[in-house]
């Protein structure tokens, strides 16, 4: 699933080609994607609620959420789920042969003109429209914890200070910390040399600094090459992101740590997947 690194790298990329750009036209193929944020209850979403007829001002994000703003503070929400994808096509470029295409939204850009396209072949993700940023954060985002990207160790000492489970497991709830998943929870705790089974409020004040530093270090680091791609993900232009070769636990379970060498092992926390080297990550606390 993509997390926050490659939701930002993707934001990124699209910007250029929307921002300033007009919306002339939209197309929803499968209505069951598109939900309403507060407001009216009706049975269909409305093209303007997509945003057509409107000109983009800017694209936000807060974790693993991404919204297109129209210069009337309305706009859609778009969550990308397991195998969504939101890509820029220009005038002219064919859309290579597939399904699952959900939602075509026709730009016209102070850069270039095309299509703007949302496919999930899994369904998982989905579109959001609302009519003003307030409606957005109160009905969508306010459920959503602070974003990793920013993360501080005070912030994160005072969640953390409540919490009766393993680390990693707090770190994938998105209600606790926004925009980490599997991949940047595994490699944030490897990095600050915490095992992801110690108990998450007896984590001392200086490793929680060291974790809330390693959580920015990587999550910057992993948008600067392009976010993880080990299934389906690519950015606006259509391109994988190369951070998945700078994993050092994740995906490399039973290959030696590329800090001491001992054979990195995996459990399952969460119903996660969870890789960690037991030399290098220590343990505080013990699992009730």
């Amino acid at each position: 699933m993509p997390e926050l690194p490659e939701i930002e790298h993707l934001r990124r990329s699209l910007e250029p080609f929307l921002v300033g750009a007009a919306v002339i036209g939209v197309r929803l193929h499968r209505a069951d994607i598109a939900h309403r944020l507060g407001g009216p209850a009706r049975r269909r979403i409305l093209a303007r609620e997509l945003l057509a007829g409107s000109t983009i001002s800017s694209l936000l994000r807060h974790g693993k959420n991404l919204a297109i703003v129209s210069d009337e503070q309305s706009g859609i929400c778009v969550h990308l789920g397991m195998s969504g994808q939101l890509r820029f096509v220009p005038a002219g470029q064919k859309l290579a042969p597939s399904d699952h295409v959900h939602c075509v939204w026709r730009i016209a850009g102070p850069r270039d003109t095309g299509r703007l396209v949302f496919r999930d072949p899994r369904r998982f993700g989905g579109i959001w429209t609302f009519s003003s940023l307030e409606e957005l954060q109160q009905n969508r985002w306010q459920a959503l914890g602070p974003d990793a990207m920013s993360i501080s160790a005070a912030a994160l000492g005072s969640k953390l200070s409540k919490v009766k489970r393993p680390i990693k497991a707090a770190l994938l709830e998105q209600s606790f910390l926004a925009g980490v998943g599997n991949i940047y929870a595994d490699e944030a705790l490897f990095a600050a040399g915490i095992h992801p089974i110690s108990w998450a409020r007896e984590i001392p004040g200086q490793a929680i600094g060291r974790l809330a530093g390693a959580i920015r270090k990587v999550m910057r680091q992993a948008v600067e090459a392009g976010g993880s791609t080990i299934r389906s993900y690519v950015d606006g232009n259509g391109q994988g992101g190369e951070y998945a070769a700078a994993h050092k636990v994740y995906g490399r379970a039973g290959q030696p740590c590329v800090v001491c060498g001992r054979t990195l092992e995996h459990g399952r926390i969460a119903q996660r997947t969870t890789v960690f080297c037991a030399t290098c990550q220590r343990q505080y606390g013990y699992v009730r």
